[in-house]
């Protein structure tokens, strides 16, 4: 008897099927897929929360002073002459920073490893570089989602039948972060 549901699909494509979807749940809150694929999400999905929630706080903040270029009123460097050279003016700057303890980097690490990267494209620039960013689902995951389930012991996702698609009667379901 095999640990998992095999999809029809060989293993690559299976794996990269979950982790699709696995991070889509996690970037959206809720998908809708089939039924068996949704119990295979589930599964993913809530040992991921589970590390996040376990390894939450487990971080320490430290001040660390920086380096930073002086920049005027219009965001362009401000340079100074120094030996005849134009040379930018830095100031030193104080900040505050999270510094992962070992646990909480290997978490973090595992996830890297099972998530994709998203990247955000603002809808004015749709189909250009300038203006997308990368959102940082770990970030999400030990800042907004673990907090939300700090007091939950488990069951994290919630599976709701939507009914029979047309095409080929599958099981439609709604997965969601309850």
């Amino acid at each position: 008897m095999a640990g998992y549901r095999k999809l029809g699909r060989t293993s690559s494509q299976r794996k990269a099927l979950l982790r699709n979807q696995v991070t889509n749940l996690l970037y959206n809150g809720k998908i809708t897929t089939t039924e068996a694929k949704a119990k295979e999400i589930r599964r993913i999905a809530e040992s991921l929360i589970a590390l996040a929630v376990k390894e939450k706080d487990n971080y320490e903040t430290v001040t660390v002073s920086a380096k930073q270029v002086r920049k005027d009123a219009e965001g362009k460097r401000v340079k100074e002459v120094v030996d005849g050279k134009k040379v930018d003016v830095f100031d030193t700057v104080e900040k505050t920073i999270k510094k992962d303890k070992p646990s909480r980097l290997h978490a973090r690490r595992k996830m890297l490893s099972y998530l994709y990267t998203i990247t955000e494209v603002p809808t004015e620039a749709a189909g250009k570089k300038k203006g997308t960013k990368t959102v940082d689902l770990t970030e999400k995951l030990f800042e907004e989602i673990a907090p939300k389930y700090a007091d939950r012991n488990g069951g994290y996702t919630r599976i709701i039948k939507k009914g029979q698609r047309k095409g080929d009667a599958a099981m439609e379901v709604v997965i969601e972060l309850v």
